[in-house]
This record gives structure tokens, C-alpha cells and sequence, in this order.
């Protein structure tokens, strides 16, 4: 796990995703215990408030669930739903945004298909 104290996504945030990516790795298979909220403080020396927060926005989105008086465990199917939500996101984020600009170049989408098509060959 790297967190960037430098960039301007809040830390919390930074925590979640790289919980996430740790999930999608395999680090942390589903029904294995992740690290606890004191052991992700401790170790990059952040508020423990701060790791909750970001702890919290996995388990409201039923990537990980609290065993009460043990800790945060990976629910069942975690796996997919980080790749579905990934997925619009890149939707969202990329294809879109590659579309709208392409159409003010006037590109057509067959042409933006062979571009990436070649760039994926390189």
C-alpha cells in the first residue's frame, strides 16, 4: 500500500482504492481478515479516524464486511463488484472523454477503434 500525502485526492480515499487493488491482486482473498484500522495508522502514521473513513466506504459498498470485536473482513463476490464499479468509472472517465474529443477532431469511431487497435499492438 502507497499513499501520497502530496496528491490532492484525500487520504481516505487513497485507502479505499488501495484496499481495493489490493483485493483485485489477490493480496486479500474473500472472507480473509485485511489489516486493522491501528496496524494502517500505525504503519503510515495517519489518524486511525482518517483509515475508518476510508474502511467505512468499503463496507457500505459491500466490499468488506465488520466482525464484530475481531475486525474487517473481504465479503464473497468483492472481487467483481471493485471490477463492475471500475469499469463505469472507466467508462465514465476515459471512453467518454476519448469520444467527446474525438468528435470535435472529427474522428470517426472506426478510426478511434484502429487507433487504439494499433496502439494496443505496440
Amino acid at each position: 500500500m502507497r499513499i501520497d500525502f502530496e496528491s490532492g485526492i484525500p487520504i481516505y480515499l487513497q485507502i479505499a482504492d488501495q484496499i481495493e487493488d489490493s483485493i483485485l491482486s489477490g493480496m486479500f482473498p474473500e472472507d480473509t481478515q485485511i489489516p486493522s484500522t491501528t496496524e494502517i495508522s500505525t504503519l503510515y502514521k495517519i489518524n486511525p479516524a482518517t483509515v475508518l473513513k476510508g474502511m467505512t466506504l468499503l463496507v457500505d459498498g459491500g466490499i468488506l464486511y465488520k466482525r464484530r470485536g475481531i475486525g474487517m473482513f473481504v465479503h464473497g463476490g468483492a472481487k467483481e463488484k471493485i471490477r463492475a464499479k471500475r469499469r463505469r468509472s472507466f467508462f465514465d472517465d476515459y471512453v467518454c472523454a476519448l469520444l467527446a474529443e474525438a468528435k470535435k477532431l472529427e474522428i470517426s469511431p472506426d478510426e478511434v477503434i484502429r487507433m487504439i487497435t494499433e496502439g494496443a499492438a505496440k
